[in-house]
Parts: structure tokens; C-alpha cells; sequence
């Protein structure tokens, strides 16, 4: 395929609208969540304000913020992790809003709780006791935290549910759950880290009981247009082969109480996109999260990272992770938008010059544009 044909086929096909609920996002370009801790005190600065506008103002449709941490003693383990509670942490987010609306972007928090911290010896912040639905950590380790009682699922619930309503009040567009890579959420889907018997606990319907509960919450604390997008994996960050479901009728076990609840999206995440989830189809785990919800879906998984990426648009041959692959997905509506990460982390015009097909201009990731905010 020449830079041309390829150009032109990007800017149709990735710049075309998507309604989530009452949100209309202008393209199909999202930004990632992406863990920083540029945010001192938990409070987003005037930095977090320029480095969200920055991407929004060249083309990224919808911003999907960093995990914000809800207002649960337990929920976070750093101090500049960004918070979504407290009226410092909330001024900030919104000038975050604000500026990205005013660059032509629209934006979600990611809403997150940590659940059980993943490594031996580190603590929630601010020092508060490490809690799950068994207290076991993604690795196996027992008797890490303490399992939770129907008094801390309730106060969890609740957080979620101010957060959510108080995304709203300060001019973000929707929110995202973070129900994926082993943090709290997940724990109660997962098997290994859920050994509860009560109605939390057991199969994997019942497993879904705790973020049901979170996301039919949430949905009653907005309103009715602003959308909800849930975020969920298999994998998780201690331990990649893990599996929620080992078959597409586990996993419409798993999504179908969350489209129930109020889900408007899902946000289904991988390590690598182009790969499929299941024997016998091609299709990826967004794909089969929209065939079985029929909600929209947002893919994510090294977009832009293959060495190959650049040159796969030179009609030097399309290696599995260039933008042909992900173009030829889009176009059979196996989902319908794609998040980006370290790609735009390394080049925040990513979105620009992909839609402007300026190919030649991207730049390959560098593992160094962690350590600063640009």
C-alpha cells in the first residue's frame, strides 16, 4: 500500500464521530490511561493541565486520564498519584477539563481503587490497611491484606459513585472504571484473588456482583447521558497468561450484568490487539466484547510500538502491528475506537500526523519520555 493510499485511508477511517451515549467524540483516537505521578499532594498541577491539552489540541479525540484514585482510605499507594476527591485534587482536574475542551478534545477520569497492592511491603497511602475481596495478592501471597466486609464493599461502592457525580459537576464528559490489571475491581472478577462465599464470591456471575454494584451506582449518580466506559482485562500486571474467561460464553457471562448495570462502553484491554482472544476467530477481545454486548468498544495494545510501524507505511510490507492491521479491524467494525499509549507519551502530535499523513515524522518510543510530563 503507498503513503498515500494509506493516508487517505487513515484520515477516513480514524476521523469519522462516535457516539458514546450522549457524548459525541469528534474521532477515533483516544488517549490511553497512563499511571504518571507527576501529581504532588494527589493535586493535578498547571504541568497535568498542559500535557492533556497538548494531546488534545493535535487530534485526540477522546482523553482518558491517568488512574485517579477515589476517596476510600485504602484506594491509592502513592502521594502523587492524582486523587478524584478533595477540593484542592478537584480544582485541579478541572482546569485539566477545561483546557482540553477548549483544544478541541473531550475527556473521562479513569476511577480507580488499588484494592490489594501488588508488591510485598507496599502500602496504600495515605497508611491504611491493604484490603481485597480475600485478601490474597495477584501473586498468590495470603493474609497479604483483609478481606473485606459488606461495610467496606459499601463505602467503596459510594466513593465510586461521588467520584463519578463529581466528574460530572466540574465538566468532565463521562467516566471510566478501572476493572482491569489486577486492582481492586479485577480481584473480585478473578478467581485466584476472589475466594469469597458470599454473594461476591463463586461463579463468575457472582464474581461480577461487586463491580455491578459500583457501576449501577455510578449510572444512578449522573445523568442519563453521560457515559459510562468500563475498563477490564484478562491479564494482569504480576501475571500475563491470566485468564477472566476461557471461552466467549465465560466472557458474555462476565460483561453481560456490567451492560446490565449501565456500561455505555467497555474498554477492553491487551497487551498486544492484533492478537485473537479465542480458537477458531480472529477476533480480539474487543471484537468479542462488542459481539456479545453490542455496546461500542475501545481497543488498546501497543498501536504504534512495532519497530516496523513507520516503514509498514513506505509499502514496505504490514507487519502485525502497523496502522493497516488496526485500519482493516476498524473498517469491519470489530470495535471502535483505539487508545494509544507510550506512542503518545514519546509524541504527543501522534494523532496529528497519522490523520494528517505525516507518517514519516513519527517518532519511535523511547522508554525515556517516562520521566518527564511533556
Amino acid at each position: 500500500m503507498t503513503v498515500t493510499s494509506s493516508a487517505s485511508r487513515a484520515a477516513q477511517t480514524l476521523s469519522r464521530p462516535i457516539a458514546l451515549n450522549g457524548l459525541t467524540v469528534p474521532n477515533r483516537i483516544a488517549m490511553a490511561p497512563m499511571t504518571r505521578m507527576f501529581s504532588p499532594g494527589g493535586v493535578p498541577g498547571d504541568d497535568v493541565v498542559s500535557y492533556y491539552a497538548r494531546r488534545a489540541a493535535a487530534g485526540v479525540g477522546l482523553i482518558i486520564t491517568e488512574g485517579t484514585t477515589v476517596g476510600h482510605p485504602s484506594a491509592g499507594f502513592s502521594d502523587r498519584v492524582p486523587r478524584f476527591h478533595g477540593e484542592e485534587q478537584l480544582a485541579g482536574w478541572a482546569k485539566v477539563a477545561e483546557a482540553v475542551h477548549a483544544a478541541g478534545g473531550t475527556i473521562v477520569p479513569q476511577l480507580w481503587h488499588v484494592g490489594m497492592v501488588r508488591k510485598p511491603g507496599q502500602r496504600p497511602y495515605p497508611e491504611a490497611p491493604a484490603v481485597g475481596p480475600s485478601g490474597i495478592l495477584v501473586d498468590g501471597t495470603e493474609n497479604a491484606g483483609r478481606a473485606m466486609t459488606q461495610q467496606d464493599i459499601d463505602d467503596v461502592v459510594r466513593a465510586f459513585a461521588e467520584a463519578a457525580a463529581a466528574a460530572e459537576r466540574i465538566g468532565f464528559d463521562g467516566v471510566e472504571l478501572h476493572g482491569a490489571h489486577g486492582y481492586l475491581i479485577d480481584q473480585f472478577l478473578w478467581e485466584r484473588t476472589n475466594r469469597r462465599t458470599d454473594a461476591y464470591g463463586g461463579d463468575p456471575v457472582a464474581r461480577t456482583r461487586f463491580a455491578a454494584e459500583i457501576v449501577a451506582a455510578v449510572r444512578a449518580a449522573v445523568s442519563p447521558g453521560f457515559p459510562v466506559i468500563f475498563r477490564f482485562s484478562q491479564w494482569k500486571q504480576e501475571a500475563y497468561d491470566a485468564r477472566l474467561a476461557q471461552s466467549p460464553q465465560e466472557l458474555e457471562a462476565l460483561l453481560a450484568p456490567l451492560a446490565a448495570a449501565g456500561v455505555d462502553a467497555f474498554h477492553a484491554s491487551t497487551r498486544r490487539y492484533w492478537l485473537p482472544e479465542f480458537d477458531g476467530s480472529d477476533l480480539n477481545l474487543a471484537g468479542w466484547t462488542k459481539k456479545l454486548t453490542g455496546r461500542p468498544v475501545i481497543t488498546v495494545g501497543s498501536v504504534g510500538l512495532d519497530g516496523d510501524f513507520i516503514h509498514a507505511f513506505q509499502g514496505e510490507g504490514a507487519p502485525v502491528g502497523s496502522l493497516d492491521n488496526l485500519l482493516d479491524r476498524l473498517e469491519r467494525d470489530e470495535f471502535d475506537l483505539v487508545a494509544v499509549g507510550r506512542a503518545l507519551l514519546q509524541d504527543p502530535e501522534w494523532a496529528a500526523k497519522v490523520l494528517q499523513g505525516r507518517f514519516d515524522e513519527l517518532k519511535p518510543y523511547d522508554a525515556a519520555s517516562l520521566k518527564t510530563l511533556t
